[in-house]
């Protein structure tokens, strides 16, 4: 795998001093303005403008339907739902789109994925120009986690890393498609499969996503490992590739603690719940299967909810005790630089490690060795408080519009069903109890809405309103303590 990318040669180079000195004063008057956003502002703009961008294609390219095209609201649902990598439909991706219409939810799927920045910083390091430090804050934010880590490297890396087990991926599952679809007909299926599954999305190009493969555990284990290493985030993946390369040459190499917690998490994460989702469905959704595709498929559902969105079981038909579970599992998420929504692995183990620092009567909570910022600390709560706020809120929203939409459909009012809809949304899963396409049009903007913010972060998001001027002189009120507990 290189190391860096070579400057462009001296054309090239030419060409870009020629186009600069032809631009118009409104041009550089714009490129000023372009400067002046804030590295919050420039991605969360970016992936409004994929979004957007989205949503025009969807109503303004031919082709993409089997019949009729999609409302401006379901439109922007369906953009909003792939650029965010979430998955929640309000029409059957398998039936309502053509092969065109799918591959054009897949762009927009590996473009959200990855991010309009991570393509743009890419050219830049092509072209043999610095990255500027707004692109290193938007990129990586991994100065201080890893500085061992070359950022040029790690943003070609990210590309390289993201093809490579895409396409693994699709042979794999083509090849274990063919005696079911043919050689030809298993190959679409297989590259869509792969592609969501390491972006997290959830998409599907069949009616009921995976149920169908209950008992075909070689496809629900590749699935679940695109899934597993797209959630563990690209700086976990470049640490684990230098690991093992310092291995084969007998060298030390040290994994940041970011990439211990993030590894650690994921392991409890995933064998808590195998044992729990087998446990709750073992005479239930699994009732009627073996027991290693009951092993399986307790796995798979301990894996789809952070943050895939893939099934192979109904939910709607499961217990409540799994559905509980998998809110739990969604509202964590994936890992921090990943393709994976939540409020992610690392928040929710250093609000674990505070806890149990105080309990021992600690000041500063500590992992394998190290003490963790009070400021990474405090972090991780504000993002967990603002999370859960959102998301009562909406949920509050959902009692109160979706009632005569229920009573229309002729649906039993639950309000399990709305929470677990609302955790997907805002935790960019795209698992469902059947709810989604029901919802009235203020459930289905509250649900844009959650995806969106789920996405770019709700930090992020208040950073990119906040204004940019600071108080001078650092002021602050006089302090005064509360009592606590």
């Amino acid at each position: 795998m290189p190391d860096t990318v070579r400057a462009a040669p001296f054309p090239i180079h030419t060409l870009r001093e020629m186009a600069l000195n032809l631009w118009s004063p409104r041009d550089q008057k714009r490129e000023s303005l372009w400067r002046k956003l804030s590295p919050p502002q420039l991605f969360v703009g970016s992936f409004a403008l994929l979004t957007l961008l989205g949503t025009l294609g969807l109503k303004a390219l031919p082709g993409l339907y089997t019949g009729a095209p999609l409302s401006w609201l379901d439109a922007l649902f369906t953009a909003t739902s792939a650029v965010c990598v979430t998955g929640l439909i309000v029409v059957d991706t398998a039936t309502y789109f053509t092969p065109a219409g799918q591959a054009f939810l897949l762009l927009l799927i590996q473009l959200g994925g990855l991010g309009i920045i991570t393509f743009s910083t890419l050219i830049i390091v092509a072209f043999g120009r610095r990255l500027s430090l707004r692109h290193e804050v938007l990129v990586s934010g991994m100065a201080d986690v890893a500085p061992h880590v070359d950022r040029r490297r790690l943003v070609f890396n990210v590309f390289v890393f993201t093809f490579s087990i895409e396409a693994v991926g699709a042979v794999l599952l083509y090849v274990l498609w063919i005696p079911r679809m043919g050689v030809a007909g298993a190959a679409w299926p297989a590259l869509f499969h792969s592609i969501s599954a390491f972006c997290n999305a959830g998409f599907s190009t069949f009616t009921h996503s995976l149920v169908s493969f209950q008992q075909s555990p070689l496809v629900l284990s590749v699935i679940m490992a695109l899934i597993v290493v797209g959630g563990l985030g690209f700086l976990t993946l470049e640490e684990l590739y230098l690991w093992r390369r310092a291995r084969q040459k007998e060298t030390r190499f040290s994994l940041s603690l970011h990439s211990r917690i993030v590894l650690v998490a994921t392991g409890v994460l995933l064998v808590t719940g195998w044992v729990l989702f087998t446990l709750f469905e073992w005479d239930v959704t699994f009732r009627h299967m073996p027991v290693w595709a009951k092993l399986v498929n307790g796995l798979f559902a301990s894996v789809t909810p952070r943050t895939a969105g893939f099934n192979s079981i109904d939910y709607g038909l499961a217990t409540d005790s799994t559905n509980f579970l998998t809110t739990i599992f969604m509202f964590i998420g994936g890992s921090p630089g990943s393709t994976a929504g939540g409020v992610k692995t690392t928040t929710v183990a250093l609000i674990l490690l505070m806890a149990w620092a105080r309990m021992r009567g600690e000041a500063t909570p500590s992992f394998w060795g190290r003490s963790i910022p009070q400021e990474t600390s405090q972090r991780a709560i504000g993002l967990f408080v603002v999370a859960a706020v959102v998301m009562t809120l909406c949920i509050f929203v959902f009692t109160t519009s979706e009632i005569e939409s229920n009573l229309q459909a002729q649906l039993p009012r639950s309000f399990l069903q709305h929470t677990f809809e609302v955790f997907s949304a805002f935790n960019t899963v795209g698992l469902s109890m059947g709810v989604t396409d029901t919802l009235s049009p203020v459930g289905r903007w509250t649900i844009i809405f959650l995806m969106f913010l789920g996405r770019v972060g709700p930090l992020t998001f208040a950073a990119a309103l906040a204004s940019r001027r600071k108080l001078v002189g650092g002021f602050r009120f006089a302090y005064e303590d509360v009592i606590v507990g």
